[in-house]
């Protein structure tokens, strides 16, 4: 991410902002444990650099600057050529303030 980071945006990243990994739950309207339930997903929502920058999946997704749009697109696509599944905005509604990133899962990026 930082490589991305210092590639589009000029900028070192310092910090990722989460929403949590661990949740003992079920995936949304079924009967089925999620990834989050083991520990095996986390939900990214924002990154902050190093020149004060905060770009956040909500608020940029779509509205961020070409940079901040190819910046978490790029992150996005990175992380389907490391992670099992990864869901983003559009995936769904769910995820329309955050990147998952699960352990595993069924080789789903969306």
């Amino acid at each position: 991410m930082d490589r991305a980071a210092r590639q589009i945006l000029g900028s070192e990243l310092v910090r990722i902002e989460t929403m949590g990994s661990y949740s003992c739950r079920n995936v949304a309207g079924s009967g089925k444990r999620s990834a989050h339930a083991r520990a095996q997903a986390i939900d990214i929502s924002a990154f902050v650099f190093a020149d004060g920058r905060r770009i956040s999946v909500l608020r940029d997704w779509s509205q961020g600057s070409p940079a901040e749009r190819r910046f978490l697109r790029t992150i996005h696509a990175s992380a389907c050529k490391r992670f099992g599944t990864v869901l983003g905005p559009n995936y769904n509604a769910a995820h329309s303030d955050h990147l998952h990133v699960e352990l595993g899962g069924n080789a789903m990026c969306r």
